[in-house]
């Protein structure tokens, strides 16, 4: 492992530990925003533009979350921002990018009214409240499972930092993963779409992130299976997002990132 400076070492794991602070704040931020509660500015505040403006601004920011997150994630960019900053900086460039784009959607997105669905049943408003809590915990849950810490940076920093090697996670399918092959995905599908009021604004936000969440799916597995071969029997014998009736065949390791 490269010597570097005390210095040096403290600026890296307060960059990181800046980009963490940002993942967790506009985590949280997004559960208010999507369920419109807690927060000054929700998925469903008050219109204030026509709708065609409304739909161009907030296609145009989902838009360049899902370009910051999908090159960003992309081995060819890793190897290439590593030319610039440390290599333990590189996962928590790409988590303080990823808040950054957040942040921007929370500030700029434009509300526009209409109701799609609604639900007053009580059980039912229920049931779909319960099914969007569960989605954020599974998101939540999955992290730590995969190695939350690694996932978000915040590992890299902290082993630079006292100047031990980072090892690679190893190969696994911990539990969910050993029933579907996107355990956090499907979370964030059951957060987006269980809500008993969907707007015309959350209805866009949900297709459109239903439809980037299946891009970056095939994007993600393609790096996995040219990483790990071993990938490619794991997507055989497991679902993708749905659990097979049943349970699936025995375990196959995989890496997940």
């Amino acid at each position: 492992m490269k010597q570097t400076s005390f210095l040096h070492r403290s600026a890296v794991l307060l960059y990181g530990t800046i980009a963490y602070a940002a993942f967790v704040g506009t985590f949280s931020y997004a559960a208010g925003f999507v369920g419109n509660y807690l927060v000054p500015k929700s998925i469903d505040s008050v219109p204030t533009t026509p709708l065609e403006t409304a739909l161009l601004v907030d296609a145009a920011l989902l838009g360049l979350f899902a370009v910051q997150h999908s090159v960003m994630a992309r081995p060819f960019f890793k190897n290439w921002v590593t030319r610039f900053i440390p290599e333990t900086a590189e996962r928590s460039t790409f988590t303080l990018a990823s808040s950054v784009a957040l942040a921007l959607i929370f500030w700029l997105w434009q509300p526009m009214g209409g109701i799609v669905w609604q639900v007053d049943n009580g059980i039912g408003r229920l049931l779909l409240q319960a099914g969007s809590a569960f989605g954020w915990l599974l998101v939540l849950a999955t992290t730590f499972l995969i190695n939350h810490f690694d996932l978000f940076g915040l590992r890299q920093v902290w082993l630079q930092f006292r100047q031990r090697p980072y090892t690679a996670l190893t190969f696994g399918t911990p539990g969910p993963y050993k029933l579907i092959r996107h355990p956090l995905y499907l979370g964030f599908l059951f957060a987006f779409w269980c809500t008993p009021v969907m707007s015309a604004a959350h209805l866009f936000f949900a297709v459109m992130t239903a439809a980037y969440i299946l891009v970056g799916i095939y994007l993600e597995e393609r790096d996995l299976q040219a990483a790990h071969p071993e990938y490619a029997d794991y997507k055989l014998r497991t679902p993708m997002l749905v659990p097979r009736v049943g349970g699936n065949s025995p375990e196959v390791r995989q890496r997940v990132h």
